[in-house]
């Protein structure tokens, strides 16, 4: 079966400053949830981007990127724009960024269905109350009129994640969808994240610096950095046998079950570029050999 989505040798350069993303390649299969790790900087976000086709003007796009077999690279914006909530969908970081803060939750989940779907502002509007109930909204008959500073941040990024869906996308992307929520939240997103996956067959691709999250949802995890995609693996593999010695040093710096008082590894500042070039060989040579 055909992947859908399918990234072979992309490349992000904005203006003339170094490449953002350097020739990234992976595959993630339907009803999948892969997660995407990696520092601050190391290209994460740019690859989402580059999928969503959000990418600023001042960005050179290199390489191929297919949804379900159709090439998005050089596709105009207005076709990138039907494009967009209806076979791809993101869920951004800042659920309160991704709202208007004076246009009712209902209301914008409704817009989104009627955006790609040829329905009735009360067809809609049902879909929506039914999405909010969908994705834990309590009472969401009578909430569809209510503003989002009416709603808790967990709450909030419940109807950014209804949104996303209205129109059963075949790709999510989701880009950090629980850094500023407690811990308690935090576990109920991922939840309802991989429930949705379950019960749509929806695919996931799991943006995250967070190794506890990833080990939660992920079935395949791709590590990233200084815009290089250094290992892919099984979520249960990445753990028990890192490939990679940048991977290794991650999971160490890892603060989950070090001894209290003891002193965490860290990792470089600057990891050369002519180290990471021979761990790479290493691992190259490592699976020629099985």
């Amino acid at each position: 079966m055909s992947p859908v989505l399918d990234i072979a040798q992309a490349g992000v350069r904005f203006g003339t400053g170094p490449a953002a993303v350097k020739d990234v390649s992976l595959r993630v299969a339907q009803g999948e949830i892969f997660g995407l790790v990696g520092e601050s900087g190391s290209g994460k976000s740019t690859i989402a981007n580059a999928v969503m086709g959000l990418l600023p003007a001042t960005a050179r796009l290199d390489g191929s990127i297919r949804l379900n077999g159709e090439e998005l690279v050089g596709l105009s914006e207005s076709a990138l724009r039907v494009r967009r909530g209806d076979e791809m969908a993101m869920i951004f970081q800042d659920a309160s960024a991704s709202l208007d803060p004076t246009w009712s939750v209902g209301d914008q989940i409704a817009e989104t269905i009627r955006a790609h779907r040829p329905v009735s502002r009360a067809e809609a509007r049902a879909r929506a109350i039914a999405l909010m109930g969908e994705v834990g909204i309590a009472d969401a008959a009578r909430r569809y009129r209510d503003v989002p500073h009416r709603f808790s941040g967990g709450m909030r990024q419940r109807i950014v994640i209804a949104a996303a869906l209205a129109n059963h996308p075949k790709l999510l992307i989701a880009d950090e969808p629980t850094t500023a929520l407690d811990v308690t939240i935090q576990a109920q997103i991922l939840e309802l994240i991989d429930r949705l996956r379950r019960d749509h067959g929806t695919t996931v691709l799991l943006i995250t610096h967070d190794l506890g999250v990833v080990g939660q949802v992920c079935d395949r995890v791709g590590v990233m950095y200084r815009g290089e995609l250094l290992e892919v693996a099984t979520t249960e593999d990445l753990f028990t046998r890192p490939a990679h010695p940048y991977t290794r040093a991650l999971l160490a710096a890892n603060p989950a079950g070090a001894v209290r008082g003891s002193r965490l590894p860290v990792i470089p500042q600057e990891w050369s570029t002519e180290s990471l070039d021979a761990a790479n060989a290493a691992r190259d040579r490592r699976a020629a050999h099985g």
